[in-house]
């Protein structure tokens, strides 16, 4: 399979956290859509099928990510 550059998952990870926030705080529809599609690019470079499942694999990508630390995990 292949993988996204480190940068390319920082800045995706980057975006859809920012844009959470901002349709969480707004509830603009535009701010949606660039989320939903920000998640799917999510998951198509890392290979996952949920958003959440992308964002882990994502930070696990990046560098200074250690394969055992689960940190970025929250409950929900």
């Amino acid at each position: 399979m292949l993988t996204a550059h480190p940068a390319v998952l920082k800045d995706l990870v980057e975006q859809y956290e920012t844009l959470r926030a901002l349709h969480a705080e707004h509830g603009n529809p535009a701010a949606r859509r660039r989320m939903d599609d920000v998640a799917y690019t999510l998951c198509v470079s890392t290979g996952t099928k949920d958003v959440d499942a992308a964002l882990v694999a994502a930070r696990h990508q990046l560098p200074g990510a250690r394969p055992q630390d689960d940190s970025m995990l929250t409950a929900n």
